[in-house]
């Protein structure tokens, strides 16, 4: 019961954080849970389901703020979940480790800009051809590296859609809503692996119902555009952070 509650408060603060970013909690979640003696299985599991619970509460709030670029979420989900086969087929091949140093990289890069590049917002709305566009080529880009590298898709999605012009509001909204998805189905992958545990799954799961509201309410309502950059920039660090950790020792 114990171990429950404390996951239970570390997925509140952390949701809370990074549903301002549109990024999942699982990457932090599952090593966490795991340190706190959880069955890993039934940690991504539980983690992955936490993510899914996050984005849906999050997204309900981004919709009603009418956040979500629907010409370029739908594209960027249906390319990147058409892709994300193909990208980890062709990883078989390749050095995973070399691969997954370019990752980190690539999100060292993608947190300067966050943090001290000032794209010039672009009017994406008015044109639904290049809204579909849009979503289309970053599906692709995220759907086939997520797959290649094993890793969620937005990662890439927030920081591309960023550095094309889109509002980071709008952009971290979008990216929730496509992340119900892709977690939901890597929800189901893992669940067959592990058996639930229903103590942890309660806690965790009003962790995570509170924290999306209270992240969506903090993006849509307190925070300047700015931060919100500055926040998705510092999740960024940490991503790369972790993912070196893992590499190095």
């Amino acid at each position: 019961m114990m171990t429950s509650l404390i996951a239970g408060l570390v997925t509140l603060l952390f949701t809370t954080l990074l549903t301002i970013a549109g990024v999942g909690a699982a990457f932090i979640l599952i090593p966490v849970f795991v340190a706190l003696g959880i069955n890993i299985h039934v940690a991504m599991a539980t983690a992955l389901l936490l993510n899914a619970i996050a984005m849906i509460f999050a997204s309900i709030r981004f919709i009603r703020a009418k956040l979500v670029l629907w010409k370029v979420a739908i594209p960027i989900l249906i390319v990147a979940t058409a892709l994300s086969p193909l990208g980890a087929w062709v990883s078989q091949g390749l050095d995973r480790n070399v691969l997954l140093w370019g990752f980190v990289g690539f999100l060292l890069f993608a947190a300067l800009m966050m943090l001290f590049y000032q794209a010039k917002e672009k009017d994406t709305e008015s044109s639904r051809t290049k809204q579909i566009v849009f979503g289309v080529s970053i599906g692709a880009f995220a759907g086939f590296l997520g797959g290649l590298l094993g890793v969620g898709g937005g990662n890439f999605i927030v920081p591309v859609l960023v550095w094309l012009g889109i509002n980071p509001k709008k952009a971290s909204a979008t990216t929730s809503f496509i992340v119900i998805f892709s977690s939901l189905s890597g929800f189901l992958g893992h669940a067959t692996l592990g058996s639930m545990s229903y103590s942890l799954l309660g806690f965790t799961a009003v962790g995570s119902a509170l924290g999306a509201i209270l992240g969506a309410w903090l993006m849509t309502e307190k925070l300047k555009r700015r931060q919100v950059k500055i926040i998705i920039g510092i999740v960024l660090i940490g991503v790369a952070a972790k993912v070196a950790w893992g590499l190095m020792f």
